[in-house]
C-alpha cells in the first residue's frame, strides 16, 4: 500500500470512524496523514481529502510533543499516551488543550494511529463546579453582612446626620463623607444580597437574539457608543429556557466588561455577538439522575488586551476584577444566574481575542430543559 493512497476500510468500519466523538488521524511512515474521521475535520478544520494531502507536521506546533509519540509509538511497537498537550497553531489559534492516545495500526507497523481527546469542554465542567462552590460560600457571607454590617451602618449614618447639623463648614465635609461612604457599603451589600436569592428562576422560552439585540441597544446608547459590533447568528436557533430580565443581567454586564476592556477611545474596537447551535455537551446536575443537554452557545468576544493569565483560573470568584474600582462581584453573579439556569460559562482571553462563552439548555415542548435522551458526540462529563 502505498503512502498516498487512503486507507481501505469496510464500510461498516468506516462508519464506526466517523461516530467516534474524538478526532481519529492515521499517519504513515513518511509523516503523511493516510485517513481521518469526521471529528478530525472539524478538529483542523480541514476536510478530509486535504488532509490526506498533508503531513501532520504541517497541522501541529512546531517541535509538538506529538511528533516524538509517534516516533515512539513506532520504536517499541506499543502504544503511548501523553496528557493536556497543546495543539493551538496560527491556523487553530488559542489554547487547543488535548490528551493523546497513539498506537501502532495492527498487520501494518508502518502506519500509527493517533486519537486526540479535547480537554476543554469537561476542565470548563470541572470549573464550573468550582465557580459554583464560590457562589454559594458568597451566599452565607452575603446572608451575614446583610445582618451584621447594615444596622450599625444605618446608626452611623444616623448619627453623622445628626453631628452634620450642629458643626461647622469645614466639619460639615466630613459628616457628609461619613454619610456618601456608609451609602457605598450599604450598596455593595445590596449587591451582594442577589447572591442569597435562592428563589427558584421563573423562566419561560426566550428568543435569545431578541435579548442580544435588547441589551446592543442600551450599550450603543451609552458605554459602548464608540464600539463597532458584529452579530453572527444562528437564525435557526431554538428557544432557550431562561429568564428575561436575568439574561439581559448577564449580557450587559459581559458586553460592560468587553467595552471597558477596550476603553473608550480606543481605534477599531470591536465586539461580536455569536450564536450557535453545539449538538453534544451535556452536563449532570446537581440532584438529578438525568443529563441536561446544553446545545445551545452564546458568545461575547471582543479584542481588548485579554484577562491576564494568572487570573484566568479564578475569573468567576467573587472579589476578583481586573478593575482599579470594580468590586470583583458582576462576574460573580454571571456564574450564578447561568448556573441557576442550568449552564455553564466559561472565558477563553488572550491579547486581542477574549471570548465569554454560555452553553445553555433549549427549551422543549414539555416545558423543560432537554433531558439527555439521545446518544451524545462530545463533551461528556
Amino acid at each position: 500500500m502505498s503512502t498516498a493512497e487512503p486507507l481501505v476500510m469496510v464500510s461498516a468500519a468506516d462508519a464506526v470512524l466517523n461516530a467516534l466523538p474524538h478526532p481519529v488521524v492515521v499517519v504513515a511512515a513518511d509523516g503523511k496523514v493516510v485517513d481521518a474521521n469526521a471529528a478530525a475535520e472539524a478538529f483542523f478544520e480541514v476536510s478530509v481529502p486535504l488532509l490526506r494531502r498533508q503531513s501532520l507536521r504541517d497541522l501541529v506546533p512546531f517541535g509538538s510533543p506529538l511528533l516524538t509519540l509517534i516516533e515512539q509509538v513506532r520504536a517499541r511497537g506499543a502504544a503511548v499516551n501523553e496528557y493536556k498537550v497543546d495543539l493551538g497553531t496560527p491556523r487553530n489559534p488559542g489554547d487547543r488543550l488535548v490528551d493523546l492516545h497513539v498506537a501502532p495500526l495492527p498487520e501494518q507497523l508502518d502506519y500509527v494511529v493517533v486519537m486526540l481527546q479535547e480537554r476543554t469542554i469537561a476542565d470548563k465542567m470541572d470549573r464550573q463546579l468550582t465557580h459554583r462552590g464560590a457562589a454559594r460560600s458568597v451566599i452565607a457571607l452575603a446572608a451575614m453582612l446583610a445582618h451584621e454590617i447594615k444596622n450599625p451602618l444605618s446608626g452611623i449614618r444616623g448619627a453623622a446626620q445628626l453631628l452634620e447639623q450642629s458643626v461647622s463648614d469645614d466639619d460639615r465635609t466630613l459628616t457628609r463623607l461619613i454619610c456618601d461612604e456608609a451609602d457605598r457599603i450599604v450598596k455593595l451589600v445590596d449587591r451582594m444580597e442577589v447572591f442569597g436569592d435562592e428563589r427558584p428562576v421563573e423562566r419561560e422560552p426566550i428568543n435569545i437574539h431578541v435579548v442580544l439585540d435588547h441589551v446592543k441597544r442600551l450599550a450603543q446608547s451609552g458605554f459602548a457608543r464608540n464600539t463597532k459590533f458584529v452579530e453572527d447568528y444562528d437564525p435557526s436557533l431554538p428557544p432557550v429556557l431562561a429568564n428575561r430580565d436575568h439574561l439581559v443581567q448577564v449580557f450587559l454586564n459581559l458586553i460592560k466588561n468587553a467595552a471597558e476592556a477596550i476603553g473608550e477611545n480606543t481605534a477599531g474596537g470591536e465586539i461580536a455577538l455569536t450564536t450557535a447551535f453545539r449538538p453534544g455537551v451535556r452536563l449532570s446536575l446537581p440532584g438529578a439522575k438525568t443529563r441536561v443537554s446544553l446545545p445551545l452557545e452564546f458568545c461575547v468576544r471582543d479584542n481588548g488586551p485579554g484577562v491576564p493569565e494568572e487570573l484566568l483560573p479564578h475569573l468567576f470568584d467573587p472579589f476578583v476584577t481586573t478593575k482599579p474600582t470594580g468590586s470583583g462581584l458582576g462576574l460573580a453573579l454571571v456564574a450564578k444566574i447561568v448556573g441557576d439556569h442550568g449552564g455553564i460559562i466559561e472565558c477563553e482571553s488572550q491579547p486581542r481575542r477574549t471570548v465569554f462563552r454560555i452553553l445553555m439548555p433549549k427549551y422543549t415542548a414539555t416545558g423543560g430543559a432537554e433531558p439527555d435522551g439521545a446518544p451524545h458526540l462530545q463533551g461528556d462529563h
